[in-house]
């Protein structure tokens, strides 16, 4: 499973990863808007927004590129691991 994590701590992201490669999934995580975001995003199966740290324009532009069949969007206030942890066994990719 691919998962796109938008938003976060800059120090967790070795953390995000770690914690997404023992669900058995795919993570690419962006805590800090770049130029060409929307061409990174690609297609994941689950996109988790950390809504407390990230800014509204990174956060529509992470919605217009996802496919909204496809890809499921958790919207989570808290950025810790135990949440993205949280998240990965509620959407079933643990």
């Amino acid at each position: 499973m691919s998962v796109v994590i938008i938003g976060g701590h800059d120090r967790m992201v070795e953390q995000y990863k770690t914690i997404c490669r023992e669900h058995k999934c795919k993570a690419k995580v962006f805590t800090q808007m770049s130029a060409n975001l929307s061409k990174k995003i690609g297609c994941p199966d689950l996109l988790v927004l950390f809504t407390n740290t990230v800014s509204h324009k990174m956060v529509k532009c992470a919605l217009d590129e996802v496919d909204k069949n496809r890809t499921s969007v958790v919207r989570c206030h808290t950025s810790s691991g135990t949440a993205l942890t949280k998240i990965l066994r509620e959407c079933s990719y643990a």
